[in-house]
């Protein structure tokens, strides 16, 4: 399930060699510079980006799973995951292996019955990150990295890329969890190495992070009124709270509402707080007022599968 993955090889790691003197005869050179008096090569390998130093080779913002796969709509387990970094290692003849992770995309693809924006409008809160929509897609930015939700056909025909037969013409809806810094720390290890990705505890524990942020977010419910689902006093009071709440545009917009009122001083604090706790509380699944929606349950599904295939 890794996507890209970016390595930081020092030359102590790979035997004292000097990288400018060893490396440019198997790598396509498209630039020179001086970083702080450092020499410094650019170029890549067979698409993937690479900067060379004498002590240090960095490998970034590429996907390795298409590198080694052909496209990244493919999903790039353990085995494949090895099989890409000793294929790395042999063309530069060095030991990929102990490199260094700096970034990891631990990803999939769903093939989905709704245009991708429907999911979106059912993905809610989320307490490690903040929420931030985007044109085409959903992102949840955090201290211990990104989650994202985007169209992956239309990311693909954006940038006139193909797309596999497979996924031509179907809703594809593409969610990621990217590690971008502090990866030793977040995974409880002095460095994060090429080895690690393809070691089975560790990828078995990205794979459940994966899916475990993704149950960490709120998911807004579908609203179900009906009269007979009414018993007491209080289940009339939550049924005016939904009332309210579908009258706003739903509980997302109900709650964009109450933040910007908040903004513009119409709110205090404890105000705010205490109307978003009544929305959040008016629209938990309860029988005859709110249901779970079928487009959680199929990405529940759909997450619960992947794990379970791909582990």
């Amino acid at each position: 399930m890794y996507d890209n993955v970016d390595f930081w090889l020092q030359s102590g790691d790979a035997g004292g060699v000097d990288f400018l003197s060893a490396l440019p005869r198997c790598i396509e050179i498209s630039g020179q510079h001086d970083f702080n008096g450092t020499p410094v090569l650019t170029g890549r390998i067979e698409g993937l980006r690479v900067s060379i130093t004498p002590d240090s080779l960095r490998i970034k913002d590429g996907s390795l799973c298409k590198w080694h796969l052909g496209d990244n709509f493919q999903t790039m387990q353990r085995a494949d995951t090895k099989q890409a970094i000793e294929r790395l290692s042999d063309i530069l003849s060095l030991p990929m292996d102990r490199a260094t992770v700096t970034r990891i995309d631990v990803a999939q693809n769903f093939i989905v019955k709704h245009p991708t924006l429907v999911y979106f409008n059912h993905l809610g809160e989320y307490a490690k990150g903040k929420r931030l929509e985007q044109p085409d897609g959903l992102y949840y930015s955090g201290n211990n990295g990104l989650l994202v939700f985007y169209n992956k056909t239309k990311e693909q025909q954006d940038k006139g890329q193909p797309i596999p037969e497979l996924y031509q013409g179907r809703n594809t809806l593409r969610y990621e969890q990217r590690y971008k810094k502090r990866l030793g720390k977040t995974f409880g290890v002095d460095r994060v190495t090429g080895a690690c990705l393809y070691d089975e505890a560790f990828y078995k524990g990205i794979v459940d992070r994966w899916r475990e942020a993704y149950k960490s977010i709120k998911k807004v419910n579908d609203i179900q009124l009906k009269f007979e689902g009414m018993k007491t006093k209080r289940d009339l009071y939550m049924y005016g709270v939904l009332s309210l709440v579908t009258m706003s545009g739903g509980e997302r917009a109900m709650l964009s509402q109450i933040t910007e009122a908040q903004r513009m001083g119409e709110l205090t604090s404890k105000q705010a707080y205490d109307l978003r706790m009544a929305i959040a509380e008016a629209c938990k699944v309860k029988d005859g007022l709110t249901v779970q929606s079928d487009v959680i349950s199929e990405l529940d599904k759909k997450v619960d599968e992947a794990v379970r295939f791909y582990r």
